[in-house]
Protein backbone atom coordinates (compact mmCIF):
# COMPACT_ATOMS: atom_id res chain seq x y z
CA UNK A 1 0.00 0.00 0.00
CA UNK A 2 2.81 2.26 0.80
CA UNK A 3 4.31 2.00 -2.53
CA UNK A 4 1.40 2.49 -4.61
CA UNK A 5 0.53 5.41 -2.28
CA UNK A 6 4.45 6.93 -2.40
CA UNK A 7 3.91 6.61 -7.06
CA UNK A 8 1.28 9.11 -6.80
CA UNK A 9 1.17 10.68 -3.14
CA UNK A 10 -0.90 13.67 -4.33
CA UNK A 11 -4.33 12.61 -3.51
CA UNK A 12 -3.12 10.99 -0.52
CA UNK A 13 -2.17 13.71 1.25
CA UNK A 14 -3.45 14.66 4.62
CA UNK A 15 -5.61 11.01 4.87
CA UNK A 16 -5.54 8.34 7.00
CA UNK A 17 -5.94 4.87 5.75
CA UNK A 18 -6.50 1.92 8.35
CA UNK A 19 -4.15 -0.94 7.08
CA UNK A 20 -6.27 -4.01 8.32
CA UNK A 21 -6.76 -7.15 6.82
CA UNK A 22 -9.80 -8.54 5.37
CA UNK A 23 -11.32 -9.32 8.91
CA UNK A 24 -10.69 -8.59 12.27
CA UNK A 25 -8.95 -11.30 14.69
CA UNK A 26 -8.23 -11.52 18.54
CA UNK A 27 -5.09 -12.94 19.01
CA UNK A 28 -6.19 -16.70 19.59
CA UNK A 29 -7.97 -16.60 16.02
CA UNK A 30 -4.41 -15.18 15.28
CA UNK A 31 -2.72 -18.21 16.64
CA UNK A 32 -5.31 -20.54 14.76
CA UNK A 33 -4.41 -18.72 11.63
CA UNK A 34 -0.16 -19.29 12.64
CA UNK A 35 -1.42 -23.29 13.36
CA UNK A 36 -3.11 -23.67 10.12
CA UNK A 37 0.10 -21.74 7.76
CA UNK A 38 2.78 -23.55 9.83
CA UNK A 39 1.12 -26.91 10.39
CA UNK A 40 1.62 -27.09 14.13
CA UNK A 41 0.08 -25.42 17.20
CA UNK A 42 0.61 -21.89 18.24
CA UNK A 43 -1.44 -21.04 21.24
CA UNK A 44 -1.69 -17.26 22.42
CA UNK A 45 -0.39 -16.55 26.17
CA UNK A 46 -1.34 -13.57 27.65
CA UNK A 47 1.94 -12.46 29.47
CA UNK A 48 2.04 -9.32 31.85
CA UNK A 49 2.76 -6.57 29.45
CA UNK A 50 5.61 -5.42 31.58
CA UNK A 51 7.50 -8.43 31.85
CA UNK A 52 7.09 -9.22 27.75
CA UNK A 53 8.46 -5.40 27.57
CA UNK A 54 11.60 -6.57 29.98
CA UNK A 55 12.35 -10.13 29.35
CA UNK A 56 11.49 -10.23 25.79
CA UNK A 57 11.10 -6.95 24.19
CA UNK A 58 13.95 -4.99 25.67
CA UNK A 59 16.16 -8.18 24.52
CA UNK A 60 15.25 -7.89 20.72
CA UNK A 61 18.10 -5.57 20.00
CA UNK A 62 15.91 -3.05 18.52
CA UNK A 63 16.58 0.79 18.46
CA UNK A 64 14.45 2.62 21.11
CA UNK A 65 11.79 4.33 18.75
CA UNK A 66 10.79 0.67 17.63
CA UNK A 67 10.71 -0.30 20.96
CA UNK A 68 8.60 2.29 21.91
CA UNK A 69 6.28 1.90 18.72
CA UNK A 70 5.97 -2.03 19.33
CA UNK A 71 4.90 -1.81 23.04
CA UNK A 72 2.35 0.82 22.22
CA UNK A 73 1.00 -1.11 19.71
CA UNK A 74 0.85 -4.24 22.15
CA UNK A 75 -0.99 -2.04 24.22
CA UNK A 76 -3.83 -0.91 21.84
CA UNK A 77 -4.22 -4.42 21.11
CA UNK A 78 -4.98 -5.82 24.80
CA UNK A 79 -7.36 -2.69 24.50
CA UNK A 80 -9.10 -3.91 21.50
CA UNK A 81 -8.16 -0.61 19.59
CA UNK A 82 -7.10 -2.88 16.62
CA UNK A 83 -10.88 -4.62 16.83
CA UNK A 84 -11.61 -3.26 12.75
CA UNK A 85 -11.35 -4.17 9.51
CA UNK A 86 -11.23 -1.97 6.45
CA UNK A 87 -11.68 -1.61 2.41
CA UNK A 88 -8.59 0.48 2.40
CA UNK A 89 -5.41 -2.03 1.24
CA UNK A 90 -7.82 -3.12 -1.73
CA UNK A 91 -9.28 0.31 -2.63
CA UNK A 92 -5.90 2.06 -2.94
CA UNK A 93 -3.71 -1.35 -4.30
CA UNK A 94 -6.76 -2.59 -5.84
CA UNK A 95 -5.92 -6.31 -4.51
CA UNK A 96 -8.11 -7.70 -1.32
CA UNK A 97 -5.34 -8.11 1.72
CA UNK A 98 -3.53 -11.15 2.50
CA UNK A 99 -5.03 -13.05 5.89
CA UNK A 100 -2.68 -13.75 8.20
CA UNK A 101 -2.60 -17.40 7.09
CA UNK A 102 -1.63 -16.65 3.93
CA UNK A 103 1.13 -13.90 5.31
CA UNK A 104 2.33 -16.51 6.75
CA UNK A 105 2.42 -19.53 4.84
CA UNK A 106 4.44 -17.08 2.19
CA UNK A 107 6.77 -16.77 4.99
CA UNK A 108 6.45 -20.09 6.69
CA UNK A 109 10.85 -20.56 6.46
CA UNK A 110 10.90 -17.08 8.54
CA UNK A 111 8.81 -18.47 11.30
CA UNK A 112 10.14 -22.31 11.92
CA UNK A 113 14.02 -20.84 11.36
Amino acid sequence: MVATILRDPGEHAGKVYELTGPRALDMTEVAQEFSKALGRTVTHLDVPLQWWRTEVLANAGLPQHTEQHIATMAQLHRANRYDRATVDVERITGKRPLTVEEFVAVRKDFYLG
